[in-house]
Order: C-alpha cells, then sequence, then structure tokens
C-alpha cells in the first residue's frame, strides 16, 4: 500500500463520520477504499504528527459529533478519551442528530419517545364526536338551523376557557372561511360548519395539528344522532348505554376483571420504579429497593394479589343520578353517556348497571316521573340555567347482616335522598310548592314499592356552580317526609338539620353519616381494607396512630381497640364533627379528631411532642443538652454577686422537677408512631407529604389510595433520597401546570429537607368497584 501525504487524509469530519457507533446510520456516503487505507495510514502516525492531527480536528466537526451518549461514561463516571471523545459525557452535551432526532437512551430520547406514544394514543382515541344536545341545533341568533353533518366537523383539544368568540376570533386569525361555530366553556371541543366542500377542504388543512396551547389541534367527524327530530331510529349511529359509561367491565368475568385490575396495579409499581430512578440525586447511589426490583420484574415492591369484593353486584351505598335529556330528546334522570369536556350531555337511565341497587333505581324513577310534572326546568349543561340538577341516594345496612348479590337490597336500614337544585331566579313560593310536591311523591312511591321502601331523610341542596361537585359548605335544607296515618297525611315534628342523617355498620361499629359526610361506597368491601391496613401498620398498645386525611374517622375507629390512641387530623369541619359524633355513639375514647387547615407538619410536631415518650429516643438528647446549658448558666450565676443563695437553688430545681414529672404522668406517652393515610383522588397535599418524611419517629406508613397515579407521585417524594441542596435544582418550577403528576413529583422531591426516606415493602389491590376501571391500592412503606 503506498502512502499518502496529509492533504490526501480525509477531513476531521470525514474521520468522524466514519467512526460512528454502527446502530447509526451516517449521512455521508460510505467511504471509498482509498479513504479507508488513508485512515489507517493516520492511525499509524508517530506523535510527531500530533500537530497536524490538531489541526485537522479543528475544522468543521461531523454532524455526528456528540450526538451519541458515551457508553464508558455513563457506566464508570469517566472516559479516557476526556473532552477529545465524539460521544457526550452527560446530557448537557449531548446534541441533536442530523435527522433531528435524540439519541434513544438519553432523558431527551425517552421523552420524545413518550410523547410520540401519547401523541398516537391520543390519535387513536380522537375519532368521532356526538354531541346529544343543542349544541347542533342551537345557533344562537344565527342563520342556519339544522346543520348539515357532510360539511361539519369537530375541533378537539381547543382550550377549555374559550367560548364561541374565542374560536370565531381563532378560526379569523388563521384565515378560515365558515358558516357557523360554536365552543361552550369547559368543553375541549367545538363545532364548525362549513359553506361548501371547498371551505371545508381549505379549513381543514389550515386546522390540522395546529398547536393551540401546546396542544395539537384535531379534526373530528360529527356522529349523526341515534334519533332524529321526528323520533325515527338512525341505524347507522352509534348508542352508547349507560351500562357501559358506567360499568365498562361489566361484560367481563369477575375473575377477569381481577386479573385486569391486578396488571394495572402492577404497571403502576413499575411506574414507581422508573420515576424513583429519575428523581434519585446525580452521584448518589440509587436506593436499595430500586436496585432489588430488578429481581421482581422491575416492580417497585412485590404486590402481594387482590382482595376481592364480597359484593360483586348492587353494592354502592351512595348513588348520584344526572337529570338532562336522553339521546331521544326525553327527560330523564340516570346517568351521563360521556364527558361534558367533550361535547356529550346525554342522560340515560340506570338500565343494567350492576353495582347500582335496586333500590336507587327505583328513587330515580320516581324522581324522573316527578320531574315530567314540574313546571320548573331541569339543569342545561351547555347555557349554566335550570332549577334541578341531580339525585343523589344513600344508603345505610342493618348490622351484622350479610346478603348476597340475589338479596342485597335486604341489607338496607335507612335511605338519605338528597335533591341538588339551583335556585337563581326563582320565586320562593313557587319553589316551596314543588318541594311539597317533591317530597309527597318520594313518600308515595316508597310506600306503593313492593315490599315498601325505607325512606329516612330528605335534603335540598341548593348549588350555583356550573359543576354538580358542590362544596361542603352548600346551604342544606331538610324537608318533612309525608307520613301516612289511617289514610290522613301528617308531617315529621322534627325539622332539626342536625338530624338529617342516616347509619352504617362497618365492623360491629355504627356510624352517623351527614349528607355530604365521605363514606366508602363499597361497606363490605371497605371492612376488608380496613383490616388489611391495620395488619400492616404494626400496631399495639403502645402505637400512637395518626389517621391522616381522616374523614367521618372510619379508618381510626375500627382500629382503636389495637392501638394506646388515635389522632385523627381533618381539614374539613363538618366531616370531624361526625368523627366525634361516631366515637361518642360507639364508646370510644383513646381518639382525638383535629381540624386543621394550618401547616400540617407544625400540627404533627406539636402532637408528638405532647404523646410521644421521649426519655429512650434521640429526640431527648437536645433536651439534655439545654438541661447541661440551663444548669452551667446557673453555676454561672450562682457565683455571681448577685445569685440567689444555694439552697434557694436547690428548691427551684426541685420544683422544676416535681412539675415536669407531674405533668408527664398525667398523660400516657407512646414508644411507637405509625400512620395511615386515605387522601382523596388528587392526592395527599404537599405540606402533608413533607410532615410525613422529615419525623423521624415515624417509621411505619399505610397508604390507601384510591387513586394509584396520585399514589405513585406521592411515593416518589416520600422513597426517594434527598438532595445536599435543595432550591437551586428548582429552575423552571414555573411550569408545573404542564407538567404531569409523576413529572411534577420528582421536582419536587428536589425541594425536600435533609430526611430519610421510606421505602416501598409491599402493596396490595382491593376491589372496591367491580364492573369499573377502578380499585383501590394499599401500600405498606418504612424505614
Amino acid at each position: 500500500m503506498t502512502s499518502s501525504s496529509v492533504d490526501e487524509l480525509p477531513s476531521a469530519a470525514e474521520t468522524l463520520t466514519y467512526q460512528i457507533p454502527s446502530d447509526t446510520t451516517p449521512i455521508d456516503p460510505i467511504p471509498s477504499s482509498n479513504d479507508v487505507e488513508a485512515v489507517g495510514e493516520k492511525r499509524k502516525r508517530d506523535d510527531d504528527d500530533d500537530e497536524k492531527t490538531t489541526n485537522l480536528e479543528s475544522s468543521t466537526p461531523s454532524p455526528w459529533f456528540k450526538t451519541s451518549l458515551c457508553s464508558y461514561f455513563r457506566r464508570q463516571g469517566s472516559c479516557s478519551h476526556g473532552d477529545a471523545c465524539k460521544y457526550a459525557h452527560g446530557e448537557k452535551e449531548l446534541r441533536q442528530k442530523p435527522d433531528n432526532t435524540w439519541d434513544p437512551t438519553s432523558e431527551r430520547g425517552k421523552k420524545v419517545k413518550m410523547m410520540s406514544e401519547k401523541s398516537a394514543e391520543e390519535e387513536e382515541e380522537v375519532g368521532d364526536v356526538m354531541f346529544t344536545e343543542e349544541m347542533m341545533d342551537d345557533n344562537d341568533g344565527e342563520e342556519g338551523g339544522v346543520h348539515d353533518l357532510s360539511l361539519s366537523k369537530c375541533l378537539v383539544h381547543l382550550p377549555t376557557k374559550w367560548q364561541s368568540d374565542d374560536l370565531k376570533t381563532f378560526l379569523r386569525e388563521q384565515g378560515v372561511e365558515y358558516k357557523f361555530a360554536k365552543k361552550r366553556r369547559g368543553m375541549m371541543v367545538g363545532f364548525l360548519t362549513f359553506e361548501n366542500a371547498e371551505q371545508l377542504k381549505n379549513g381543514v388543512e389550515v386546522l390540522e395539528g395546529k398547536n393551540v396551547n401546546n396542544k395539537s389541534l384535531k379534526i373530528a367527524n360529527v356522529l349523526p344522532r341515534t334519533f332524529d327530530k321526528n323520533g325515527a331510529k338512525n341505524p347507522a349511529a352509534k348508542l352508547k348505554s349507560a351500562r357501559e359509561a358506567v360499568t365498562p367491565l361489566a361484560d367481563l368475568s369477575y375473575a377477569d376483571q381481577l386479573e385486569q385490575k391486578k396488571a394495572s396495579i402492577s404497571q403502576m409499581l413499575k411506574k414507581l420504579t422508573r420515576n424513583a430512578r429519575k428523581a434519585c440525586p446525580n452521584g448518589k447511589s440509587l436506593p436499595e429497593w430500586v436496585l432489588q426490583s430488578r429481581e421482581i420484574g422491575g416492580l417497585s415492591c412485590k404486590l402481594e394479589g387482590i382482595i376481592e369484593s364480597p359484593l360483586v353486584n348492587g353494592y354502592r351505598n351512595k348513588c348520584e343520578f344526572s337529570t338532562g335529556y336522553s339521546v331521544e330528546g326525553k327527560l330523564t334522570v340516570g346517568f351521563m353517556l360521556g364527558n361534558f369536556s367533550a361535547g356529550v350531555t346525554a342522560v340515560e337511565e340506570a338500565v343494567n348497571c350492576p353495582n347500582i341497587s335496586k333500590l336507587a333505581c327505583r328513587y330515580a324513577s320516581i324522581f324522573q316521573n316527578f320531574l315530567e310534572k314540574s313546571r320548573l326546568p331541569v339543569w342545561n349543561r351547555f347555557k349554566s340555567c335550570g332549577f334541578w340538577r341531580q339525585l343523589t341516594v344513600r344508603e345505610g345496612s342493618k348490622p351484622g347482616v350479610v346478603s348476597s348479590d340475589e338479596d342485597a337490597d335486604s341489607r338496607i336500614a335507612e335511605v338519605m335522598l338528597m335533591v341538588q337544585v339551583c335556585s337563581t331566579d326563582t320565586d320562593e313560593a313557587e319553589v316551596a310548592t314543588e318541594f311539597e310536591q317533591m317530597a309527597k311523591a318520594f313518600a308515595e312511591g316508597a310506600r306503593a314499592s313492593s315490599p315498601p321502601l325505607p325512606l329516612t331523610v330528605l335534603v335540598v341542596q341548593d348549588h350555583v356552580g356550573i359543576s354538580n361537585v358542590a362544596p361542603p359548605d352548600c346551604p342544606l335544607r331538610l324537608l318533612p317526609i309525608p307520613v301516612s296515618d289511617n289514610g290522613t297525611h301528617q308531617d315529621q315534628s322534627t325539622n332539626v338539620l342536625t338530624e338529617a342523617r342516616i347509619h352504617d355498620h362497618i365492623n360491629n361499629l355504627r356510624f352517623s353519616i351527614s349528607p355530604t359526610a365521605f363514606f366508602q361506597v363499597n361497606t363490605c368491601a371497605a371492612e376488608k381494607l380496613y383490616s388489611l391496613a391495620g395488619d400492616w401498620a404494626d400496631l399495639g398498645p403502645d402505637t400512637l396512630l395518626f389517621d391522616v386525611c381522616c374523614g367521618t374517622g372510619t379508618i381510626g375507629l375500627t382500629l382503636a381497640h389495637r392501638v394506646g390512641m388515635v389522632i385523627g387530623i381533618e381539614m374539613n369541619a363538618s366531616a370531624v364533627s361526625d368523627a366525634e359524633q361516631n366515637a361518642k355513639i360507639n364508646g370510644i375514647s383513646n381518639c382525638k379528631f383535629i381540624c386543621s387547615k394550618a401547616c400540617a407538619e407544625d400540627v404533627m410536631s406539636s402532637l408528638l411532642t405532647e404523646y410521644l415518650d421521649v426519655s429512650e429516643t434521640e429526640e431527648a438528647k437536645p433536651l439534655s443538652g439545654d438541661l447541661d446549658k440551663q444548669i452551667s448558666s446557673a453555676e454561672e450565676i450562682s457565683n455571681s454577686e448577685d445569685a440567689p443563695p444555694a439552697n434557694i437553688q436547690e428548691v427551684q430545681k426541685t420544683e422544676q422537677k416535681d412539675s415536669s414529672e407531674t405533668e408527664r404522668s398525667t398523660k400516657r406517652q407512646f414508644k411507637n408512631v405509625v400512620a395511615i393515610v386515605d387522601p382523596p383522588r388528587p392526592g395527599l397535599h404537599p405540606d402533608v407529604i413533607k410532615a410525613l418524611r422529615t419525623h423521624p419517629r415515624l417509621k411505619t406508613l399505610v397508604y390507601i389510595s384510591c387513586n394509584p397515579e396520585t399514589l405513585v407521585a406521592n411515593a416518589i417524594e416520600l422513597c426517594t433520597p434527598s438532595f445536599e441542596k435543595t432550591g437551586q435544582e428548582n429552575k423552571g418550577y414555573r411550569r408545573q401546570s404542564k407538567m404531569g403528576t409523576a413529572a411534577l413529583a420528582r421536582h419536587r422531591a428536589k425541594k425536600m429537607p435533609a430526611s430519610e426516606p421510606f421505602k416501598p415493602v409491599k402493596a396490595m389491590a382491593v376491589d372496591l368497584f367491580p364492573h369499573t376501571d377502578h380499585c383501590e391500592m394499599v401500600m405498606l412503606l418504612n424505614r
């Protein structure tokens, strides 16, 4: 092989291109054999040519330079090539590839892949959209009447705050010509009709994929109505039943439902492991539970299994029926067939919904018959107006009655009906008359049923908000229920709101339930849930149990006989009142319930100081140090001229010691601290997480979650190592509204004060909601 001069050698850019990894495709063509030989000779050059090589490398770098992560640096934290390495040492040095992609092993590459998969899922979900009310008919004074669906489209992923005027402004800015456009606040979809096919084609080309508030706009077809204006059925239209909307798993066997839910919980445990890896500080070793996850298939802890519900059908003790119109335009009391934000507001009767009791369906039917004769309108979700909004049926079971799916209604002893209305712009006299007629309809309907239905309380809730979800302090009004006595009607003698309660039973304890109080909807399965939490919590006579987010105190009261003291913490004042009454009803004296909207950390700190035995713990050390300082200070004073006599000092020390011992003897002290948390679907507040994480005496935590997605987020903050410096890693926190729950939790974890993290020990799924996608998850954390 003949030698080549320096001038004949390929450029540094070409050389780097030839040396890229085999799993990437270079943009430059494959080098010729002469070039390969030249490169080979260059590698054989002596050190005296280093200067020429340096000059070559200073030229334009390869487009593939620093576009892949260095595997040596990633595994060992160092690379022998140093700055001359053509691979990136970390995410900061990483560059985008010439084809505008990122190294798939990098964080950016993984994020791009995740976003693309999410977009693909959204693309699959966005198909046809059916507006089931006046969105297509009411044109707000514009000409058009009923719209031609062949020239109509739905715009999906619009900002929910937009209204029709905002949509029209957006269309004008994009230069889109149209005939009719409509958008309601709270919806993510808008309705659009064009004049002709050419306008439709141009509009779709302009709008499809347009970025609006960081969301890609999608175009969907409008499904024809299931029934036309004349009531004729359209066989081409799709119809979703209430059974499919409320109980999507009802057609599966119960064994298959349990397997599906167990698999879903497994995915959540894997998600926790993945996000915990990302949340760990750089330079620190991963927690042991993360490293051991590979031995159990990537799970953050062992999944013990799933506990099935004793009752599979008719298990719900609380049902909320919406008022509205069906797809045929019939006034209906039942369940919505879709999400309001997606443009679907049709309501269908709760026919063949296996999770609902026959008693609840009967009361919904009675209410529907009454509304057909009422002079006041039902709630219109598009216009946010109307009077009758919602019916809530709450059931209380008999003590010690175990029923099967076939006779589930036989266990029901008490029933509370709560009717939600909006009294804005209504006549008080007319409303009073309607309420009287409604109470009469419920009472007569209950007596006419075979067997007669129990009816204990009838309450009216006055709510003016857009959503049916009312605040806890929403005004309530107790209505008297007409009772029959030898053919005559008499009103109940009481009209005191504090008596608007029913009762249910868990583990042989009686619980008083107010109209808005939280109580598990599946009483039989809740007994198994609370027993499991108690078994995992390592309870004993010396245990101080914190029941965080205690609600009406069900968890703490059912476990009170297994611990020395229960402290329930709750932000809802009415729930705390219910909890205190429940403790009194059941004769339980070792429970204390606190309503606190202040910092949970301060509340728990004061309670720990009050009830914990610090004589044998590390918390006693600073106290002894303070005492030494006091003694030292006292000695200095005794040596001074103003010091009191020695005998007086002895008396003072003796009095202080006796006072401290007397105060300690009046309060029982505990050595073990356990917390059980059962938060709502959004999860724990960051202040509560901080309080649980930073108290060293708290060694055991049992987390009960009705939303495993938020449990994953909270566990990230509870179970990952602390950062050495806090506050400096939180740049870009203003973008938190655009983050997912797990990403936001990883961001907040950087602010966690230095403290020992928990570790997941084991998890269990508990099926409180058969026939639905939802499932409770229990996780044991300790440290």
